[in-house]
């Protein structure tokens, strides 16, 4: 017999809100109920189903989808360029049966506007703390440890949501304190506690957060990796803590990790959660062929949408456009949150359903023009700029751009269905404004004038 609990939660004054439901995974007071759920003939989406049915930060998935129209006239006058391209945005498409027929009309590509869900949480960072914050408030955890670069969407995330939640967040940033504090590190240093380490010693990432964070927990504190609270959720079940965390004294700190970019294990589900959404039958449904286009970090929400695909049975591709690594890189960080994520939640999905789930889930494609991470290339502001007044959506240079041409690309092929999330991170032009002056200035230039 399954067995569901839902209890109420008082709303945070601002911010991300912890959902009213909470099951834990296929209880059963019968030794073998667990495994005779995960053999029955559900099908696979009911098993994925029953398993998201567990405490969220978000109150729902829901999220807006766009469709954008990309000129004719645009099409004719030059390329594969945004910038020799005319955009219209309709904020209200056809979905469901309509989503073919709406393809055959025009050349476009959807949009997941993911960038709207939180106005300093949103995006990708929104959906990976989804699932992490409910593990760590579970855990009792007081301290928080994560990293990320300067003008890390990350880490401000971290720092936002922890303070929402009266937890403390450690931010250790790569380089140099900025002169001006502006954009995410400014948002960081508000919320969170800001620490600048050198790139010789944030090369070593690991070590490095262990080493702060048991200076954080110091005598007599706890710290936790999110391997540990994931062990632990497979072992006891959502909810329930390790004997040696229950022995801590009260008043002590426990320090949970959480790597660069939330590329962590448990971090996929609130992306498999995002799928789950998405494929419901009145907006893209579970039988058509999409392409799926999202700009790559750490490469951990493209993994979590590949994972998601597979457990759903879905003929969905995911593509990862690369913007921080080698095709070897991501493909060892696939393979490493492929094996990870088996690990921890084979017990609550069984075989049955994670059958497929190997690496290769993801196709990792260069960039249209390549450059070293974090830089950004003549012309692309003004890109930015364009779209934005044609379309009221914002993309920055250094993530979302890269996902938007490929996506414009593929949405003028013939019958495409391609879908871009939007994985946020806009606050960041705030950062490069600061670093990239020249191109920015370009702008004034052209309006004063």
């Amino acid at each position: 017999m399954l067995k569901c609990t839902k209890f109420q939660l008082q709303q945070p004054r601002n911010g991300m809100i912890l959902s009213s439901t909470f099951s834990l995974h296929f209880r059963s007071s019968s030794p073998n109920g667990l495994k005779e759920a995960l053999q029955s003939n559900l099908p696979k989406e009911e098993h994925v189903s029953r398993f998201l049915k567990r405490k969220w930060a978000l109150r729902s998935p829901d999220t807006k989808i766009n469709q954008i129209m990309i000129s004719k006239d645009g099409l004719q006058q030059g390329g594969e360029n945004p910038g020799n391209l005319s955009f219209l945005n309709n904020p209200q498409p056809s979905m469901g049966n309509h989503v073919t027929r709406n393809n055959r009309q025009q050349p476009s590509f959807y949009i997941v506007r993911d960038d709207l869900l939180h106005p300093l949480v949103n995006g990708n960072k929104a959906r990976k703390l989804d699932a992490l914050l409910p593990l760590l408030e579970d855990s009792s955890v007081t301290d928080v440890v994560t990293c990320g670069g300067c003008q890390s969407a990350h880490a401000a995330a971290v720092a936002v949501s922890c303070a929402e939640r009266g937890l403390k967040s450690h931010l250790l940033l790569r380089g140099e304190q900025p002169a001006t504090l502006t954009g995410y590190n400014l948002i960081s240093t508000l919320y969170g506690n800001v620490s600048y380490v050198p790139r010789s010693q944030y090369s070593r990432r690991g070590e490095m957060l262990s080493k702060h964070a048991h200076l954080v927990a110091g005598n007599g504190g706890l710290v936790i990796s999110l391997v540990d609270l994931e062990s632990s959720l497979s072992s006891h079940g959502c909810g329930e803590h390790s004997s040696h965390m229950d022995a801590l004294t009260k008043g002590s700190k426990k320090v949970a990790i959480i790597n660069e970019g939330a590329g962590d294990a448990a971090a996929l589900l609130g992306v498999v959660r995002l799928v789950d959404y998405l494929s419901q039958d009145h907006l893209f449904g579970k039988d058509q062929q999409l392409k799926i286009i999202i700009d790559a970090g750490t490469g951990t929400t493209a993994v979590g949408f590949g994972i998601g695909a597979v457990c759903l049975g879905l003929p969905w591709e995911v593509t990862a456009v690369m913007l921080a690594d080698t095709i070897d890189g991501y493909q060892k960080k696939e393979e490493s949150l492929i094996s990870e994520f088996r690990r921890c939640f084979t017990l609550h999905l069984g075989e049955q359903v994670l059958t497929g789930m190997e690496s290769g889930l993801v196709h990792w494609v260069e960039r249209s023009s390549r450059r070293k991470f974090g830089n950004i290339l003549k012309g692309e502001v003004e890109i930015c700029r364009k779209i934005a007044q044609e379309t009221g959506i914002l993309l920055d240079p250094v993530y979302t751009l890269a996902a938007w041409e490929l996506a414009t690309q593929l949405g003028q092929e013939e019958c495409a269905k391609v879908v871009m999330l939007h994985t946020g991170g806009t606050l960041g032009m705030f950062g490069l404004a600061q670093r990239y002056k020249s191109y920015f200035e370009m702008l004034k230039d052209e309006y004063c004038s």
